[in-house]
């Protein structure tokens, strides 16, 4: 079996909302690669080995105190470097070039003139203009400005406000670039990436789904050898994929334990039930859990402490069950890598905490257990194509993602066994005319979340003072940054009447329209 993880390129994050879609946009070309911190140390870059680095965009001036400068090992092992955005600006500076604070701001489209024909972005163009020079449709977000070429590099891009808008040392390979290589605005920018990662960096394409799919299941063979696995398995699509690699890999030293908290979706335990135990043969234990988690959660309401309080009961009870079994060693994990980025879970630990996830920051520091996570390195979108590459059902590949805690975390404040019952209801009616519809697959994610609030309604000529559930739906293709979904109107209208007329604890139904970011997809 051919190294998956040979060829790799490694970025360099000083900061970008972006980041990760260049990390997306580098995988998609069929090529591994990791997200560094900006100041990491020159001993992890060196020895991650990368054919090539992208430094990316941030949010900092390069003219400011607080800039994050390059360090002299990306230039010292002499492998390809492509600078975005911030990234351009601070090898500009790097390399002696000026800087400045722009007059003029660029934010959203621009046009950029093809200049120099770097081998970058020969051939690479949208359309020409009437003299014939090549033209890119591009996005912008930039306040500073490169004011002139370095020395021993040429201009390779330009645009009316931006005149240094790229440039490049073919020589030893380096190259910058003022725009957002990254995001589909600028259309040529996935040829931009595999020809920077494919021609320049001379990687092979072996990060595909096949491939993905054996490393996985090699990996998990060597790591845990003749030993037992448990399976903290959920029934989402995650944990799912985990038990299709661990049931390729290991056959009957898998034990699936799933944990029934009394915080899922409707019927989901009988659900998860037939299809694994039914379906694929897998050895499932069901665990009635409701009544330890819904006293472990009494009066707690801070989103953080659920997640925790959840996240180490759940290590309680697969540590318990383990006991009963033989030989387990090993508790296996749906971690993928948005959870640890989330998390903060870096071996840096420079991210900013945006949630814990229950399988990262939820976890005691006395666990017994050791850990096996064979998805913690992949985005959601490679997790769905090697389940597909392992022959699951669409109907499981396709769920909609669901949160570890599960209701626990879709009640806002302190959560009860009624509120999960309203919750519960209202999310059925939701997903039901979702399906009905035929809405629920153009939607990446569709949910509905109690809020602890009570708002006066009118049911025929009473008064109906009761809870309020909002309604939310996104379309993404990472789960990294997501668009609310445009549902129609009607439909809409539909759920809402539904919701109220059925569950008489609900008086008012709202549509949540934030995307991602700033606010997240789950709201705890």
């Amino acid at each position: 079996m051919s190294d998956i993880h040979q060829h790799k390129i490694l970025i360099l994050d000083f900061g970008s909302q972006f980041t990760q879609l260049i990390a997306r946009r580098v995988r998609e070309a069929g090529v591994y690669c990791e997200i560094y911190a900006c100041d990491v140390d020159a001993q992890r870059i060196s020895e991650f080995a990368p054919r090539g680095i992208i430094l990316s965009g941030g949010p900092e001036s390069v003219t400011a105190a607080t800039r994050y400068p390059i360090a002299d090992i990306v230039f010292e092992l002499k492998v390809p470097v492509l600078g975005v955005c911030y990234g351009m600006q601070a090898m500009a500076s790097y390399f002696g070039a000026e800087v400045v604070n722009a007059d003029h701001s660029e934010f959203g489209y621009a046009t950029v003139r093809a200049r120099g024909h770097s081998v970058l972005l020969r051939d690479i163009q949208d359309r020409a203009n009437d003299e014939g020079h090549g033209l890119l449709d591009v996005w912008m977000s930039h306040g500073d400005r490169v004011e002139s070429v370095p020395e021993g590099f040429k201009l390779i891009a330009s645009t009316d406000n931006a005149p240094v808008a790229g440039f490049a040392d073919e020589a030893r390979k380096l190259y910058a670039l003022q725009f957002h290589i990254e995001v589909t605005h600028t259309r040529q920018g996935a040829a931009i990436i595999n020809r920077f990662v494919g021609e320049i960096c001379e990687c092979n394409t072996d990060w595909r789904p096949a491939g993905i799919a054996e490393n996985c299941i090699s990996q998990v063979r060597e790591q845990v050898g003749t030993d037992s696995v448990l399976l903290a398995l959920s029934g989402g699509v995650d944990s799912s994929v985990v038990a299709a690699i661990l049931h390729r890999a290991i056959g009957e030293k898998l034990t699936c334990v799933f944990v029934d908290t009394g915080l899922l979706r409707h019927a989901e335990g009988d659900q998860v039930m037939a299809t694994f135990a039914e379906s694929l043969g897998v050895n499932v234990i069901r665990v009635d859990a409701e009544d330890e988690f819904l006293q472990a959660l009494a009066g707690e309401s801070d989103p953080e402490q659920k997640r925790k309080v959840i996240g180490g009961l759940f290590i309680k009870i697969f540590e318990r069950e383990a006991r009963q079994l033989d030989g387990v060693r090993w508790l296996a994990q749906g971690t993928i890598y948005p959870d640890v980025i989330e998390s903060a879970g870096s071996a840096t630990g420079k991210a900013h905490v945006i949630k814990s996830h229950h399988n990262v920051g939820g976890l005691p520091a006395d666990m017994q257990l050791k850990l096996v996570e064979p998805l913690r390195e992949l985005f959601k979108d490679e997790v769905r194509a090697v389940g597909r590459e392992l022959g699951l059902p669409a109907t499981m590949i396709d769920r909609h993602p669901f949160p570890g805690p599960g209701l626990g975390v879709r009640i806002l404040g302190e959560v009860t066994k009624p509120f999960a019952q309203t919750l519960r209801a209202a999310d059925q009616i939701f997903i039901e005319e979702l399906r009905r519809h035929d809405l629920y697959q153009k939607v990446s994610q569709a949910f509905a979340v109690f809020l602890p609030v009570k708002s006066v309604g009118v049911t025929g000529d009473g008064r109906r003072y009761a809870h309020v559930i909002s309604l939310r739906a996104v379309e993404t293709t990472d789960f990294m940054t997501a668009n609310w979904a445009h549902l129609p109107y009607d439909f809409l209208d539909l759920v809402s009447r539904r919701i109220i007329n059925e569950i008489e604890e609900v008086s008012r139904v709202v549509y949540d329209i934030s995307g991602k970011p700033p606010a997240t997809i789950e709201w705890e």
